[in-house]
């Protein structure tokens, strides 16, 4: 069985001793009263995906890989958002969240804003009890103090 498993990660360019991977997708859009957006996602506490919205790129969608047959996996966003407010000026919002993903793997989950752009937080539209958010600011988005 052990030459097996050695053929077969030397056919397909595996190495043996790291695991497979599991993935899921993540889609940011820009609203329509948003002008710009640079936001990171964390998995686990590791920079898993990095965000650049703007008139020329209004949509991105990302492969976020997390390691095999691991079941729940915490989640962090963070960022800022600018928008055009109500007087017509732009605004920029520090967006910070975190929040707690369940089986994640094989799922395509969008990031959604709420709360006047402060709050940012992931969904799978198909499935609610994939993501769930949790209230407050995301401890690895606070910026460092010097």
């Amino acid at each position: 069985m052990r030459k097996i498993f050695f053929l077969l990660a030397a056919v397909s360019g595996i190495s043996p001793g790291i695991a497979l991977a599991e993935s899921f997708t993540v889609t940011d859009d820009r609203a329509p009263i948003e002008v710009s957006e640079i936001s990171r996602l964390y998995i686990d506490g590791t920079l898993a995906a990095t965000f650049r919205l703007d008139d020329k790129t209004p949509s991105l969608t990302k492969k976020i890989e997390i390691p095999l047959g691991r079941v729940n996996h915490s989640y962090a966003l963070c960022g800022q958002i600018t928008v055009i407010n109500a007087e017509g000026r732009s605004e920029t919002h520090q967006v910070s969240s975190e929040g707690t993903l369940s089986h994640p793997e094989g799922h395509h989950l969008v990031a959604l804003g709420d709360e006047g752009f402060t709050d940012f937080f992931l969904r799978d539209p198909s499935d609610p009890n994939v993501a769930r958010h949790h209230p407050g600011h995301a401890e690895i988005c606070a910026s460092p103090v010097s």
